[in-house]
C-alpha cells in the first residue's frame, strides 16, 4: 500500500511538472501579462496535488486498517480451542477505537456461566452482569454507564460498556461487551456495528469450540468424582503456564490430599472410601471459581 502510494504520488508530481512547463512556455509566446495567470494556475495545481496526495494517503490508511480488522475477524474461526477463541474474540473487541477493556459472558447450560475478560481482573468480570430489556424484546445492542460518588473522581474507573448479544441460528448463547474508563468517550451506531461484525465472527466459533470442550471433557473427566483426570490436567498445566508467559499474567496452582485416607480403606472399605472421595470433590467444586479448573491427580489428590 505505501509502496502504490508513493508511485501514484510521483507520477502526480510528474504531471504537475510536465503542465508548469508547457504552461512556462505558453507564458513565454504570449507575453508578460500571461506570467501572472501561469502563475496563479501553478499554484492551484500544486494545491490540489496536495489534496489529491493526502486523500490517498488517507484512503491506504483507511485500507490497511480494514485489511487489519479482516485478518483479525479471520482469527477468531482459526481455532477450536473454546479458551483460544475467547482470547481471539476479545483481542477483536478490544482493538475497537477507545476500548479499555473487553468481556465475554457465555451462559451455561449448568447455571454457571463461563467469563472471560481482556482489561479486567477476574473477579470483576465475575461481577459484570448483562441482561436484555425488562420486557424481554430482544435488543440489538444495552449501553451501560456508571456513575461514581465524587471522592472517586480521580480513579481510572470504568465508564461506560457496549454489549452485543452473541446468538447462532436464534439461539442466545450470552454477551460480548467492551468498555471505556474515558469520562469523553461516547459509544454511537458505528461501535454497535463494528461490534455486532465481532459478535457475528465469534458466536459460531464459541458453539464450535464448546461442543468440542464438552467431546473432550467426557474423556478427561473422572468416572468417580467427576472433576478431570491427570492427564487432563498435566495438558492444561502445560497450556496454562505458556498462556501466562505469553500474556504477562499471574497463575496460582493448589495441590491437596486426605490426610489418612488409606485408613479409612483399611477400616470400613472401599466403597466407603469412594464416596469420601465424592463429597472431597463436591466440596473443591462448591469453592472454585469459573476461571478455575479442578482435577484429581491421584487416589487422594487434587489440584
Amino acid at each position: 500500500m505505501n509502496h502504490l502510494l508513493i508511485v501514484i504520488s510521483a507520477a502526480l508530481g510528474v504531471c504537475v511538472a510536465m503542465l508548469v512547463a508547457l504552461l512556462t512556455v505558453l507564458s513565454r509566446r504570449a507575453g508578460r501579462r500571461a506570467d501572472a495567470r501561469v502563475h496563479e494556475v501553478v499554484r492551484t495545481l500544486e494545491g490540489r496535488t496536495q489534496e489529491l496526495a493526502k486523500d490517498l494517503e488517507r484512503a491506504v490508511e483507511r485500507a490497511e486498517a480494514e485489511g487489519r480488522r479482516n485478518r483479525v475477524l479471520g482469527e477468531i474461526a482459526g481455532s477450536i480451542d473454546f479458551d483460544d477463541v475467547l482470547a481471539r474474540a476479545l483481542a477483536a473487541a478490544d482493538a475497537m477505537p477507545g476500548t479499555d477493556a473487553a468481556l465475554i459472558r457465555i451462559e451455561g447450560d449448568s447455571g454457571k456461566p463461563a467469563v472471560a475478560t481482556l482489561g479486567l481482573s477476574t473477579d470483576e468480570a465475575e461481577r459484570q452482569a448483562v441482561a436484555g430489556p425488562p420486557d424481554r424484546h430482544e435488543a440489538r445492542a444495552i449501553e451501560l454507564g456508571y456513575w461514581y460518588p465524587e471522592t472517586s473522581a480521580g480513579e481510572l474507573l470504568i465508564r461506560r460498556g457496549l454489549a452485543v448479544p452473541l446468538a447462532v441460528d436464534g439461539r442466545h448463547l450470552g454477551f460480548l461487551t467492551v468498555f471505556t474508563r474515558s469520562t469523553e468517550r461516547r459509544f454511537d451506531d458505528v461501535d454497535v456495528r463494528r461490534l455486532e461484525e465481532i459478535a457475528a465472527r465469534a458466536a459460531p466459533a464459541i458453539e464450535n469450540a464448546s461442543r468440542f470442550r464438552e467431546a473432550r471433557e467426557l474423556a478427561d473427566l473422572d468416572a468417580l468424582t467427576g472433576l478431570h483426570n491427570r492427564r487432563y490436567f498435566h495438558e492444561t498445566l502445560a497450556r496454562e503456564i505458556a498462556r501466562a508467559q505469553r500474556y504477562g499474567r499471574g497463575l496460582a496452582l493448589v495441590v491437596l490430599d486426605l490426610d489418612d485416607f488409606k485408613e479409612v480403606n483399611d477400616r470400613i472399605g472401599h466403597l466407603a472410601g469412594d464416596a469420601v472421595l465424592a463429597d472431597a470433590a463436591g466440596r473443591v467444586r462448591e469453592v472454585v471459581r469459573s476461571a478455575d479448573i479442578a482435577c484429581r491427580v491421584g487416589g487422594d489428590e487434587f489440584a
